[in-house]
């Protein structure tokens, strides 16, 4: 009772089989390998070695002297108000 025998298994496979579709079925599958590999790459990026310098981020930073950035701050502020 607790074990299924191969037959189990068979009958199982024949149900899926025909509840999904051979076509569907191997798009799963295909989709499932690419989630995978995805996963195995990210992985691999995510553990670069000890001696290795951390990437680079780009950041962008407003000109601090820029009044109109200051102005529609305080005008936005003013009209909430």
């Amino acid at each position: 009772m607790g074990s299924f025998s191969i037959w189990h298994w068979l009958v199982v496979l024949l149900i899926v089989v025909l509840v999904f579709g051979t076509k569907k079925l191997k798009n799963m599958g295909s989709d499932l390998g690419g989630a995978v590999k995805g996963f195995k790459d990210g992985m691999k990026d995510g553990s670069a070695p000890e001696g290795s310098p951390p990437p680079q981020q780009v950041t962008t930073n407003p000109p601090a002297n820029d009044a109109n950035t200051k102005n529609t701050i305080d005008v936005e502020a003013r009209n909430r108000s």
